[in-house]
């Protein structure tokens, strides 16, 4: 059974996992706004996008989106040993 030390680091990093990803998004899809001049495509896998574009979409938003999750949680990881003075335990390194 998971302690309360577990449970708490679980609810901050989802939290963190979900605000990284919002933000994320809307960065995302402002950038391709920017970068294509026109909407990112709502539906990747319709055949009326072009196969480049989806491709594209696909691509940017798979790696954006896991980089804000990866960077959110090494923050929150970072707040959470200074709140409570030690690193989740699946985060720590063993030598």
């Amino acid at each position: 059974m998971a302690d309360k030390g577990d449970i708490g680091w679980r609810v901050v990093a989802g939290g963190a996992a979900f605000v990284g990803g919002f933000v994320a998004k809307k960065a995302i899809t402002l950038a391709w706004k920017k970068s294509t001049g026109k909407e990112p495509p709502t539906n990747p896998e319709s055949p009326d996008v072009a196969l480049a574009e989806a491709i594209g979409w696909a691509v940017v938003m798979g790696v954006g989106m896991e980089l804000a999750r990866l960077l959110a949680t090494r923050v929150a990881a970072r707040q959470w040993a200074k709140g409570t003075g030690e690193l989740p335990s699946h985060l720590k390194i063993e030598v």
